[in-house]
């Protein structure tokens, strides 16, 4: 049941005095007898009760150890209570039933407790007389403490468990989160170095090739990757400073530049400033935006991109469309770049198409449904 197995019970709203009386109390009430026989027999019953209290918090939650624990201990606060008068052992039990975790076995082990507890106070007024109706205010409270404690301590102790449950989870959802972000990050920096890297690596080596033969198509493509390499250096900045979001149409600035260092024309149809959209959204459509140009830069050896944004009250939709070789059907989402748009639309309820006909083109649909539910949540 619990690691710990303390004889004088906690956390039930009576002080550590109170429980310690209760532990000697029966003593005295063994020692009023006027028998050594009984006195001999009281102590044997304490001390044999304590004893089995404790040995049961070494057991395991409702296994039959409990079970006979329990019984025998039951029978020990009968025994005390109708021939020496003293009820206050059923209150260690309450407290030891409240704290079962398993439901079948708290429920039947309260009833029972509850039943003879009640049946042996009833009889102990006839046997006990004067001295136990001294103690009835005490009576009353060990029987309301019977009833209430148990309930008390097993919805207690529930809630805990749902607490600590609670707190592994949220734990787990951290380290998913961690995680979640590490790996968008990887995303971000493959999306802002990896394409500018790449086409840095082919004008050099364009450069190397017509170092002799063409010397100023050298300086152009030389000062294109100065340019490059300065956004490069400017966007991972922005990046690793502050992680911000980024508009769509700061981003069309950009894929325009990234267009025209690799010689491809640059074609936009609709406005790339968004309205209504969330900043999420718009996030994740700048970064998709950026790794479809990225794949039109390497992969397509097109020479002209149309970027067309369409927005309506149900949906926005991006297309980019390019004149290039394109993409087999059946390897589409076998490349890398292509996945990661998929799994970042995810995120806002997204999807991706592609068709290869005379070119590629990318369609992105992502409806207004986050929108929607926050719009919902203010009103």
């Amino acid at each position: 049941m619990h690691n710990w197995y303390h004889i004088i019970p906690k956390n039930t709203g009576l002080s550590a005095y109170a429980w310690i009386i209760f532990c000697v109390l029966p003593f005295y009430f063994v020692f009023r007898s006027s028998g050594m026989l009984e006195i001999i027999f009281g102590i044997v019953m304490i001390l044999s009760f304590f004893t089995i209290y404790r040995v049961s918090f070494l057991a395991q939650d409702w296994t039959w150890t409990v079970y006979l624990s329990v019984s025998i201990n039951m029978m020990i606060s009968i025994v005390m209570t109708i021939f020496l008068g003293y009820v206050y052992f059923a209150l260690f039990l309450a407290f030891y039933i409240g704290n079962i975790q398993h439901k079948g076995g708290f429920i039947s082990l309260y009833v029972v407790h509850l039943v003879t507890t009640i049946s042996a106070v009833g009889t102990a007024f006839y046997t006990q007389n004067e001295f136990f109706f001294s103690q009835l205010p005490f009576i009353i409270i060990t029987v309301v403490g019977v009833i209430l404690l148990p309930f008390t301590l097993y919805n207690r102790n529930k809630r805990e468990r749902l607490e600590d449950q609670l707190e592994d989870a949220n734990k787990k959802i951290s380290q998913l989160v961690v995680v979640e972000e590490r790996q968008r990050i990887a995303r971000d920096l493959h999306d802002t170095l990896g394409q500018k890297l790449s086409l840095i690596g082919l004008k050099s080596d364009l450069a190397g090739k017509l170092v002799e033969a063409n010397p100023e198509t050298v300086k152009s493509e030389l000062k294109d990757i100065r340019q490059t390499a300065r956004t490069a250096l400017k966007e991972v900045r922005e990046m690793v400073s502050d992680m911000k979001g980024k508009k769509l149409q700061d981003e069309m600035i950009r894929i325009q530049q990234i267009l025209q260092a690799a010689q491809i024309d640059f074609h936009l149809d609709g406005s790339p400033e968004l309205t209504n959209t969330p900043l999420l959204t718009e996030n994740v459509l700048s970064m998709c935006l950026k790794e479809a140009v990225t794949n039109v830069v390497k992969h397509s050896q097109a020479t002209a991109c149309r970027v067309s944004i369409m927005q309506s009250s149900t949906e926005l939709v991006l297309q980019v469309k390019d004149d290039g070789i394109g993409i087999p059907e059946q390897m589409a989402f076998q490349e890398n770049g292509l996945q990661g748009i998929k799994e970042r639309l995810e995120f806002v309820n997204g999807s991706l198409t592609i068709e290869s006909s005379q070119g590629t083109t990318l369609t992105i649909h992502v409806p207004h449904v986050i929108q929607q539910m926050e719009e919902e949540e203010l009103s």
